[in-house]
């Protein structure tokens, strides 16, 4: 066997492609088409090229707007607003497991056959005994049990209506309309709303069809017309009307107040079949609600009734205020009498209040949905806010009130009423909602448009006066920080430095609680938000004073934020920066280890690798390397890191190699520091940089340390097949392209006289040969680099050099017969296993590619006597077998044996296909 002699300058010149100067750079722009060729352009309609980048010019026309579907959206948005509402109710008031109720309505007894007492029987039985009313006259049922038993009363209604037993349908609805008369158990009374009115929803679905199937078809069930949305009752038929009296009769009979306005509601919109203008029967009902004591249920029925009111084709909005009215007097009521009471109660009453809360939220959502400016003002001096439309804010209003009326306020007539509102926030002062949440609202309104920088300084005057006398950290912060993004976008500097003063000695007075954090959170971010440079942030009066408070996953979060915008801009050279950031990122490593916290995504580990990686002492290399070995001891934890630290000290030393002098030294600390580093990273990492590693080493001429490095990278392959998950394809392909890149390195290696000619590369083999998770194909590839490393040692002079001060194997072993004889030797033996592995391979697509790059290293590493001539076309019949005789790579195979094998197998070769 004999290695084929190889002229690499000569190979390159003829295999290189012909260079010709372009005209112009690919990426320029083009130049403008000349008037012929526009023309020719604007005659094919530009349908030969589509930018995606730049869009179509007509797509604005061909697709509809945003407009266009909201105005497709609004019919239906009522139906879906309610429902999301609802939604929302039942998750702000969960209710517990156990739900206790003063008395057990019949209804919600499986039985049937307990009835409830008359009232005078149970006073009497609790005037005989006490204590054993005390304990029957409670009973106990989960919620589950509670919904349960209404779903299961639902579909009982569904069935007696389908039955055509109307009657008990209508009684079981009255019975189940009268539960929502007990507000004893207040938590409960959202969910108990929500169960109730979907079947009070249903029974009005089920009257509306009923009547309109009267209006529609006859007795005899043929049909007289379909009715037009917009009917009139003239329309309507006397059978139908006829019906539709009568379930208002009956609903007009039920004795209990709140049920008769439930049931009323259900079927309101069926007023339409007897009267052209129903809104006068809505005012009716609006008077009804004012005679029930209870505040919660009162308050929940007017709400059914916004509900129900939007299911009509047209309505005003006056009944509405007047709700809004009502429930103004109703909390002032609650909120006097808290004055003169107990603790105790004042909490009752103050939750009494938060579960009125959502229904005045609803008001005002309907009451300004889609009015104008004039029609607002209107509303304004309905509600006793605005005297004939003008003078904003000359009375109080309940807080809780003015709360959500600032919230659904137009823009515009928040701005022309800027000062009023501050005014009528400051005069409205009460228990319902608490002042500073309204001074936040206000904030956050002023940010939706820019204001006139007057009105601007008013405004922020205004607050931070008020605030400044504010003890809480809490009702501080959560102000400043819906005026925080206003200040920012303003520049107005001296009211920043005020509200900073202002959180940081309150924070250092009584600490910060972690419900505090959150506010103080989002504060910090968006000062870092706002300005570019970190420095910026950080000369700001009383910034780092509020950093060093935070503590908690919400320092992870600005911790994070802060090295994110540091290493946006570039380079990171400011030895104080630095400092502050190493601080920085040693919290955040230390809070993952205290508190056992995995880094399940890399956020932390990613950006802390790249501050690492971004830092930049210039010149000063050596507190360079003195960093890296800090944060090697500060961020053990981070494998990720410590792959970074690998880097950035290989890195160093080739910056110090570009020098002058050289800094041999230094590179030498860069090289250890890194093979002392790579032991402690994983398995499948470590090949990687231990080459790497080594790469350095030899542009160093550091001999001495490139044999260990080398080793170490063989060995570390040991450890790769134990790693769970990592022979994934792409994982695969790495290993091997790295493998092979070894084999290319090993050509620049000089040979170490105490060691055998062949040592590392029979390393290789011995290794890839002894581990039964290599594959057949992996081997396949391997082992031809390794027969192509062999032969280009062989060469009397290498193709290339890393170091030229460092000679290689082509002058140490020059003339050197038994250096050619080891090469020879460990060739025979790879390339026997190297035929092996191509027909152990099980899959006959990948054996007949395998087959061929086999054939070409022999090709290309020998000179073919007629052995391997023999080899090659067992080779070739291999790979006919597996592929088809097109197969250009085939093809191109069967060229190059032709040209290089002796006449008689050439012929053959070339007669084989």
């Amino acid at each position: 066997m004999e290695f084929r002699p190889r002229n690499y300058s000569a190979e390159n010149e003829s295999h290189a492609l012909p260079r010709v100067r372009a005209a112009a750079h690919p990426l320029s722009a083009p130049p403008p088409p000349s008037p012929l060729a526009q023309a020719e352009v604007i005659d094919r309609g530009n349908s030969d090229f589509f930018d995606p980048l730049r869009g179509n010019a007509n797509s604005a026309n061909d697709t509809p707007s945003d407009h266009d579907n909201w105005n497709e959206a609004v019919d239906h948005q009522p139906t879906k607003e309610w429902t999301s509402f609802r939604r929302l109710l039942m998750q702000r008031f969960p209710v517990s497991k156990m739900v206790s109720v003063s008395s057990m309505p019949d209804v919600l007894m499986r039985s049937g056959k307990l009835h409830e007492k008359s009232s005078t029987n149970m006073h009497l039985e609790e005037l005989d005994d006490p204590q054993k009313f005390a304990d029957e006259g409670a009973k106990t049922i989960t919620w589950q049990e509670y919904v349960s038993r209404l779903h299961e009363l639902k579909d009982e209604i569904t069935r007696s209506w389908l039955a055509e037993d109307r009657v008990t349908s209508l009684k079981l609805s009255i019975k189940v309309a009268k539960l929502l008369m007990d507000t004893s158990v207040f938590e409960f009374y959202p969910t108990l709303f929500v169960l109730v009115t979907d079947i009070m929803d249903m029974l009005g679905n089920l009257v509306w069809q009923r009547i309109k199937q009267k209006a529609e078809f006859s007795e005899d069930g043929a049909l007289c017309g379909n009715l037009a949305e917009n009917f009139k009752v003239r329309d309507i038929c006397a059978d139908a009307k006829e019906t539709c009296y009568n379930w208002f009769s009956k609903i007009g009979a039920v004795q209990e107040l709140l049920p008769r306005i439930y049931l009323e509601l259900a079927i309101f919109p069926c007023w339409r079949f007897l009267l052209d203008q129903p809104l006068d029967s809505l005012q009716r009902l609006v008077m009804m609600t004012r005679g029930l004591g209870d505040p919660v249920a009162s308050a929940y029925c007017r709400l059914y009734m916004a509900h129900c009111a939007q299911k009509l084709p047209s309505h005003d909005i006056g009944y509405l205020v007047t709700c809004v009215n009502d429930t103004r007097v109703i909390l002032m009521q609650i909120l006097s009498a808290n004055e003169r009471t107990d603790k105790n109660v004042k909490l009752n009453r103050k939750l009494q209040v938060s579960l009125m809360e959502p229904t005045v939220e609803y008001f005002m959502k309907c009451i300004f949905n889609g009015l104008s400016q004039r029609q607002v003002n209107e509303v304004l001096s309905e509600l006793g806010l605005m005297k004939n439309q003008q003078d904003l804010g000359s009375v109080s209003c309940v807080s809780i009130i003015l709360h959500h009326l600032l919230k659904e306020l137009p823009i515009e007539v928040v701005s022309l009423n800027i000062v009023q509102i501050l005014h009528l926030i400051e005069i409205s002062k009460d228990n319902s909602f608490d002042q500073h949440m309204n001074y936040r609202l206000l904030g956050f309104r002023l940010y939706e448009r820019k204001f006139p920088d007057d009105i601007v300084n008013i405004v922020l005057d205004e607050v931070i006066q008020v605030i400044a006398l504010y003890d809480s950290l809490d009702e501080y912060l959560k102000v400043v920080d819906a005026y925080t993004d206003l200040i920012l976008q303003n520049q107005k500097d001296n009211h920043l430095n005020t509200i900073l003063e202002g959180i940081s000695k309150r924070a250092w007075n009584k600490g910060v609680a972690e419900d505090e954090m959150l506010s103080l959170q989002s504060l910090v971010v968006k000062l870092l938000s706002h300005f570019k440079n970190l420095e910026d942030v950080f000369s700001l009066d009383w910034f780092p004073e509020i950093i060093d408070v935070m503590y908690g996953k919400s320092q992870d979060v600005v911790f994070l934020y802060v090295l994110n915008m540091a290493t946006r801009n570039g380079h990171i050279s400011d030895p104080t920066i630095i400092q502050m950031l190493f601080e920085v990122s040693q919290t955040l490593h230390d809070n993952m280890e205290f508190l056992n916290v995995k880094d399940d995504d890399g956020q932390v580990a990613r950006s802390i690798s790249r501050f690492v990686h971004m830092v930049d002492y210039g010149a000063e290399v050596e507190c360079h390397l003195a960093f890296l070995v800090d944060c090697r001891g500060a961020f053990g934890r981070l494998n990720e890191l410590k792959e970074t630290l690998v880097h950035s000290s290989n890195s160093l030393a080739i910056q110090a190699l570009k020098c002058a002098n050289k800094h041999l030294s230094f590179v030498k600390s860069c090289v250890t520091f890194s093979e002392v580093t790579i032991p402690s990273i994983s398995a499948p990492r470590k090949f990687d940089l231990f080459l790497e590693t080594a790469e350095v080493a030899l542009l160093g001429g550091m001999v001495s340390h490139l044999d260990g490095l080398i080793d170490s990278a063989i060995s570390s392959l040991y450890t790769v097949d134990i790693i769970d998950g990592f022979r994934t394809p792409t994982d695969v392909e790495g290993l091997v392209s790295s493998i092979k890149k070894l084999c290319g390195f090993l050509v620049m290696v000089p040979g170490n006289f105490s060691l055998p000619v062949t040592y590392f590369p029979n390393n290789l083999f011995t290794l890839i040969s002894s581990q039964s998770w290599f594959e057949s194909k992996m081997r396949t590839q391997i082992f031809s680099a390794i027969v192509l490393l062999l032969t280009t040692l062989s060469q009397n002079r290498l193709p290339y050099h890393a170091n030229p001060q460092i000679p290689g194997n082509d002058l140490l072993y020059y003339g050197d017969s038994s250096y050619n004889q080891e090469l020879v030797s460990l060739s025979k033996l790879v390339l026997e296993n190297l035929l092996s592995a191509v027909q152990q391979e099980p899959s006959q697509a990948a054996q007949g590619i395998m087959a061929l790059e086999a054939c070409n290293c022999i090709a290309f590493s020998f000179t073919l006597n007629n052995e391997l001539s023999s080899v090659c076309l067992k080779l070739i019949e291999t790979a006919k077998s597996c592929l088809s005789a097109q197969d250009r790579y085939l093809q191109s195979t069967v060229q190059l044996l032709s040209k290089q094998s002796p006449t008689s197998v050439g012929t053959t070769v070339s007669n084989s296909i």
